[in-house]
């Protein structure tokens, strides 16, 4: 009678520790899921681009493209392309007839 008792409370204690077990193993894995869609969702699945202006890369949907070029701001966008007029101005100053 007392081995029945006791094969009973290690059954009754493996029992639990095993239904521990896979609960823990459930909790990290819904974790890890959730943590792998946050990073999708994050990124949003969009390509990175390089700022003309400043080298730093940006989001595809977070950017700005004029130009055929991607900027990260509208701030590096509009200096960049003021300064390209600039340089345009110049060259063809440089290039008018000489004497």
């Amino acid at each position: 009678m007392n081995l029945l008792i006791i094969r009973l409370i290690i059954f009754a204690v493996l029992f639990l520790a095993g239904l521990k077990l896979y609960r823990m193993y459930r909790e990290w894995k819904l974790g890890r899921e959730e943590l792998l869609e946050g990073d999708r969702d994050a990124s949003g699945g969009n390509q990175m681009v390089r700022c003309a202006w400043c080298q730093v890369h940006v989001p595809e949907n977070d950017a700005q493209r004029a130009t055929g070029e991607w900027f990260c701001s509208s701030a590096h966008r509009d200096r960049y392309l003021q300064e390209q007029e600039q340089r345009d101005a110049q060259d063809s100053d440089d290039s008018g007839p000489r004497a």
